[in-house]
């Protein structure tokens, strides 16, 4: 099954806390039904983004939390 947007369903993108400050160095990400979808936030307009399964997140969060310590959410 695809990781990507149904059109229609309206999808909440966040930031990481630890995003450039002057906020041009971010990337937001939004849970949908089978992952995570992931864009630059300066791109958002353009509506590109990248698809990733929680198969591969959840393991991504965690070696992100492990290493640097960052609360990240990990989602469904």
């Amino acid at each position: 099954m695809s990781v990507a947007h149904q059109p229609g369903i309206e999808l909440n993108w966040f930031k990481s806390s630890h995003s450039g400050g002057n906020a041009t160095e971010c990337v937001e990400c939004a849970h949908v039904t089978q992952g995570v979808l992931i864009r630059d936030s300066k791109e958002n307009a353009e509506g590109r983004a990248v698809s990733v399964r929680y198969e591969a997140w959840h393991p991504f969060v965690q070696a992100i939390r492990n290493e640097w310590g960052f609360e990240v959410p990990l989602g469904s």
